[in-house]
């Protein structure tokens, strides 16, 4: 099949309450990117072919829960290829992620079309976007995306059956400690970054379907699930992707970040990217020149954001 990135009509996304968004709070969305022809599952089984190679299609251990750690494999764990998988995708449990799709023509084409979308809710408080890329989770009940955070700004969109998503403050240091954070932006370590008790009564619930979304601000921690219930014979099959992307407000965060765990290192508690804006005026200069230094050394690559 040929994948193409013609669409019915223009592709719109817009905040549940415009009146109440910000790009610094967890906020529901509406949109209609499930209208794209690449949303469907044929297109989507192209697209997790043409990724295979470059090692993009990514699975997670059977049985996982929320509070598992987040491990995600290139290599499905009962040793399927990506075809058989989509041809099980209704099977119960089935879970399968396309990472960074934006090598493929038609996806870089639809990372454009989801920039014109949403730039105009971004734009007003972030600048300097860059770096739009889209993650896209396929699964069937009963499953779950565990607990974790990410680097990047995400405006989550279900474009297929039903899911349910829970999403924290990205302030929330009871659900991830500080030095966690400074870990993670800085090794991607999420060794240590898992649902505690008591973690789920202080998160944003929702129930969304096709057309629902959610916007998080970057190290938001959040994990979905997908429950029985709603699927029928041919519609069993929940889709949802991230738009992801960056911006010079994130890159700024992430060099505090680098600053920080060099702090935390000496024994200091330093202020958390955001609390002090004089302070975040020291460290985002010494944290980008500690960061340069380290791509000086050999083996040493920084990560994507800085």
């Amino acid at each position: 099949m040929t994948v193409t990135d013609r669409a019915p009509g223009p592709f719109w996304l817009r905040a549940a309450d415009r009146a109440s968004f910000s790009t610094r709070r967890v906020c529901a969305i509406r949109h209609n990117f499930h209208e794209h022809p690449l949303m469907q599952m044929p297109a989507l089984a192209q697209l997790a072919k043409d990724l295979v190679p470059m090692k993009q299609c990514r699975f997670i251990r059977p049985g996982s829960t929320q509070a598992s750690d987040f491990y995600h494999s290139a290599d499905d764990p009962q040793g399927r290829g990506v075809e058989e998988v989509f041809r099980r995708i209704e099977e119960p449990g089935s879970w399968i992620a396309l990472y960074n799709v934006r090598p493929c023509r038609a996806t870089r084409t639809s990372s454009k079309r989801s920039f014109r979308a949403f730039r105009p809710l971004v734009e007003p408080e972030q600048t300097g976007i860059f770096n739009v890329g889209g993650f896209i989770f396929i699964s069937a009940p009963p499953s779950v995306t565990p607990f974790h955070i990410d680097r990047e700004n995400n405006f989550w969109l279900q474009m297929r059956g039903r899911k349910s998503i829970n999403v924290w403050d990205p302030s929330d240091r009871q659900a991830v400690p500080a030095c966690e954070v400074d870990r993670f932006i800085v090794y991607a370590a999420l060794e240590e970054v898992r649902l505690k008790d008591g973690d789920v009564e202080r998160s944003h619930a929702f129930d969304v379907s096709v057309g629902d979304g959610v916007y998080f601000p970057s190290t938001s921690p959040h994990m979905t699930e997908t429950v029985p219930g709603w699927t029928k014979p041919g519609d069993g099959v929940s889709v949802s992707i991230g738009v992801v992307f960056y911006t010079d407000q994130t890159r700024r965060a992430a060099y505090v970040h680098a600053w920080n765990l060099l702090l935390r290192r000496l024994g200091l508690s330093p202020s958390l990217p955001g609390e002090s804006a004089f302070a975040d005026s020291v460290k985002h200069p010494l944290g980008r020149l500690l960061v340069a230094f380290k791509k000086r050394l050999r083996g040493y690559k920084p990560r994507v954001g800085f």
